[in-house]
């Protein structure tokens, strides 16, 4: 298994084989690109902007602002950034399948005893 410099990422996205949709050229690192928050879902109730508390001890999910498009025969990771893992959050995240088109959903839990707090547009 390879891993898509940003250089890669570029080339097939140039290329057409790679789609991010709402693309960032903020959200492009060194080996992947940071999805951004859409909206957050706590308890049944969605956030679609402003800066959303998410209370301690509890799941909540993340829609992202990119629609990814992936080739065939390349599938991706998904990482949660340090910067939330230090504030206490826990991430449910594994392997986006070869082929797989559309925006995600990512399911996490803040397990720290103080609120997180996340802005909408912020890189996750």
């Amino acid at each position: 298994m390879a891993v898509l410099s940003d250089r890669d990422i570029l080339y097939e996205m140039q290329g057409g084989r790679l789609g991010i949709s709402d693309y960032s050229e903020k959200s492009l690192t060194p080996n992947g690109y940071d999805l951004r928050v859409a909206e957050i879902s706590i308890n049944g109730t969605v956030y679609k902007e402003g800066v959303v508390k998410i209370p301690a001890r509890t799941m909540y999910y993340v829609s992202t602002i990119e629609r990814v498009a992936l080739p065939d025969d390349v599938c991706a990771n998904l990482w949660l950034r340090t910067s939330w893992i230090r504030k206490g959050s826990v991430g449910a995240f594994g392997m986006i399948d070869a082929g797989f088109e559309g925006t995600l959903t990512l399911g996490a839990y803040n397990a720290s005893e103080s609120e997180i707090e996340i802005t909408i547009g912020e890189r996750y």
